[in-house]
């Protein structure tokens, strides 16, 4: 028997075509709308394996109704809607898609950091309301990005892809990391320094670490008063590194100049969020990794791990040890 598998939204046909020839499929056949949380719940009995996106929550409860689960194929880098904890403890694999993003997602950062910096957006939306009459010395004007400060907290691959993008507008790089990486220091010219200090001298801070326990609201109301009143924040990791109750206020206070932001702690976002009220804010809908490109190659990439995982064995981009007896405990 084929091994059965459920794909919680709609892919493209030539990629679904590659599980059915060796998975008996079930998927969700929505592609603007989330699998409802009881169809999951039902759909999740009876598979050997889940292929999920950021926007379904897979915990304990639910895996606890998975009896024949073997793998969770993430379609994201980040893993935070997954218990891997629990995953673990019941032997079921988690797998997510790294590397495919690093190079979309450092050229939308960079793009966000601009459009936020040079008032792109609000310039756009005051030319279209017919309020561009003239030109005067100081209309819409914005912060330099060619030879400002930049500081980056969480130096993984996308962090370091950024710094590339940086070093051509002759940006000095700080960067904060758990781990200090001496080596990117050398050859990427960065220098290392603490939150405090990263926050205090930098004119563009760009959110870049992974979300955990440890992260959650890293950016607050301490960290954000540390920050210059001309600089701009930027987030493109996951929502709950900021807090935005703390970046309104910072912002409504003019304690800093602006910020850009691509993901927000519960999405998708309502549209009378405080954040999207502000001029000086540019928000956009998580569109991080959303080349044409790059999601088909997310896709596909999931779609392997989601294979290796059925078919027993070690997936390329497992994120949980799994000892080989608990792999092949349904063979």
């Amino acid at each position: 028997m084929k091994p059965k598998v459920y794909i919680t939204r709609k892919l493209p046909k030539p990629l679904v075509e590659k599980v059915s020839y060796l998975c008996d499929v079930r998927m969700w056949q929505e592609a603007e709308i989330p699998v409802p949380p009881e169809v999951l719940e039902k759909e999740i009995r009876c598979v050997d394996g889940l292929l999920c996106l950021l926007t379904e929550t897979i915990d304990d409860s639910l895996m606890s109704k998975a009896k024949n689960l073997k793998i969770i194929a993430n379609m994201a880098v980040g893993y935070n809607n997954i218990d891997l904890n629990s995953a673990t403890k019941r032997g079921i694999m988690v797998t997510n898609t790294p590397g495919v993003l690093t190079e979309t997602t450092a050229d939308l950062t960079f793009a966000l950091l601009m459009a936020t910096a040079r008032r792109i957006v609000e310039s756009s939306d005051y030319l279209r309301k017919g309020e561009w009459t003239t030109w005067s010395p100081m209309q819409l004007t914005g912060q330099d990005i060619y030879g400002a400060t930049l500081g980056i907290v969480g130096l993984g691959r996308i962090g370091e892809a950024l710094v590339k993008r940086a070093k051509g507008f002759d940006m000095n790089v700080l960067y904060y990391n758990r781990s200090r990486k001496v080596h990117q220091e050398e050859t990427l010219k960065i220098k290392f320094a603490s939150l405090e200090n990263l926050l205090t001298f930098s004119d563009f801070v760009c959110v870049m670490t992974p979300y955990t326990r440890e992260t959650h609201h890293l950016i607050g109301k301490e960290q954000l008063a540390l920050m210059k009143e001309n600089a701009v924040l930027i987030n493109t990791a996951r929502g709950g590194i900021v807090d935005e109750d703390a970046l309104y206020h910072a912002l409504k206070t003019k304690q800093i100049w602006g910020a850009g932001i691509d993901v927000f702690e519960n999405e998708p976002v309502s549209l009378d969020h405080p954040l999207l009220t502000l001029p000086s804010v540019v928000t956009l809908p998580h569109i991080g990794s959303a080349s044409i490109v790059t999601r088909t190659k997310m896709a596909d990439l999931a779609i392997t791990n989601l294979l290796q995982g059925v078919r027993n064995s070690i997936p390329d981009n497992l994120l949980n040890e799994i000892k080989r007896n608990e792999v092949l405990r349904n063979t």
